[in-house]
């Protein structure tokens, strides 16, 4: 009789064990569930996100009300070249985005971010 017992546990032991693997499961797709549903704004193309980078330094910048002008006196630039980065006819150097992030009050990576890559 004591026989009867013993051959139960291991499998009271698996079926103790599946359940807790399953909760876990559980508690696993809950998570992502809860951080895809947080991540909705980032996802439906929030204003903050632009298309390149031209585009989102001229958005910093119209945000904070600077001209062009002020820009490029702030940066020791010419209007022109400020002009030229928004439009997308050329790339601020990494000093000049490093003086832009600045100026906007932003990390170079935040204002990096706000791009799309194009692959």
């Amino acid at each position: 009789m004591a026989r009867a017992p013993i051959a139960v546990i291991p499998a009271l032991l698996i079926f103790i064990a599946l359940w807790v693997l399953f909760i876990y499961f559980i508690v696993l797709v809950i998570r992502a569930l809860r951080k895809y549903l947080r991540s909705s704004a980032d996802r439906s193309g929030s204003p903050g996100q632009t298309k390149s980078l031209g585009e989102a330094l001229k958005a910093h910048r119209t945000a904070r009300s600077f001209t062009q002008e002020y820009v490029a006196e702030a940066l020791g630039v010419s209007r022109q070249a400020v002009s030229k980065w928004e439009n997308g006819a050329s790339e601020p150097s990494t000093a000049n985005l490093m003086a832009l992030a600045k100026l906007y009050g932003l990390s170079v990576d935040e204002l990096l971010r706000q791009t799309e890559t194009s692959e």
